[in-house]
C-alpha cells in the first residue's frame, strides 16, 4: 500500500486505502529542508485555525480535511516529516481515522478483543460501548476534533491509546489463528509490533507538546 504521487496522476477526491502501518516516506521535492519547512508551517496553520476558532463547522471541515483533498495530497505535506513533530504527528492522527473509517467494523473486531486486557488504554481511548463500527467511526472523528477544539496532548494520547487497545487484539487474534493461518497470523502480529511503535510516537509528541516543543 505504498503510493509515491506523481505529477501525472491526479488526486483521488476520496482516502486511499492506508492503514496506520504505512507511514513509508513519501517523494516530496528536490529540496528536502524547503519540502521540511513548508511541512511544518501548514501544520501550525492548520492547527492554529482550528484552535483560535469557536466555530464548530470550521472544526468539522478541518477533521474531513482527507476526505476532500484526499490522504494522498496530505501525505505530500507531511508523511515524510519525523514521527515526533507536528505535521508527523497530524498525519498519523489523519490516517488513523482514515484507516478507521475504511474498516470499521474490521477495527471494531481487533478493538473488542484487546479492550478487556488493556484496560487503562480502552478508558484513555474513550470509545463508547459496546465498541462497534458506529463507535468506532465515532471516535476517530472525535479525537481528531479534539486536535483542533479540545487539548492537543490529550487527542494525541487518545489516538495513542487506541492504537494500543487495537494492537494487543491483533495481537491475541493472531496467536488464535497462528495454527490454522500461520501467515495470517505473521502479517497481524506485523501490523501489531508497528501499531505499537506509532503509539510510542503519539505519545512522545503529546509529551513534546506539553513542554511547548513540538514544532
Amino acid at each position: 500500500m505504498n503510493h509515491v504521487p506523481g505529477n501525472s496522476v491526479p488526486r483521488p477526491h476520496k482516502p486511499l486505502p492506508f492503514a496506520p502501518v504505512d507511514f513509508e516516506p513519501f517523494a516530496g521535492g528536490t529540496d528536502p529542508a524547503r519540502v521540511s519547512e513548508a511541512a511544518h508551517l501548514a501544520a501550525r496553520a492548520l492547527v492554529n485555525s482550528g484552535r483560535e476558532s469557536n466555530d464548530p463547522e470550521i472544526t468539522k471541515r478541518l477533521v474531513k480535511l482527507a476526505d476532500k483533498q484526499g490522504l494522498e495530497a496530505i501525505a505530500e505535506m507531511w508523511a515524510a516529516s519525523p514521527a515526533r513533530s507536528l505535521p508527523g504527528a497530524l498525519w498519523r492522527l489523519y490516517a488513523l481515522r482514515a484507516a478507521t473509517i475504511q474498516d470499521p467494523e474490521g477495527i471494531s473486531v481487533f478493538f473488542r478483543a484487546g479492550q478487556h486486557k488493556a484496560q487503562v488504554a480502552n478508558a484513555v481511548a474513550g470509545v463508547a460501548e459496546p465498541p462497534g463500527a458506529d463507535e468506532i467511526t465515532t471516535m476517530a472523528d472525535a479525537i481528531l476534533s479534539g486536535a483542533f477544539d479540545g487539548d492537543f496532548d490529550v487527542a494525541l494520547e487518545r489516538s495513542a491509546a487506541f492504537c494500543r487497545v487495537v494492537a494487543l487484539g491483533q495481537a491475541l487474534v493472531a496467536n488464535d489463528r497462528d495454527s490454522a493461518h500461520p501467515e495470517h497470523a505473521a502479517a497481524l502480529t506485523k501490523k501489531a509490533h508497528q501499531l505499537v511503535r506509532t503509539a510510542e510516537d503519539l505519545e512522545g509528541a503529546a509529551a513534546s507538546w506539553r513542554k511547548g516543543e513540538l514544532d
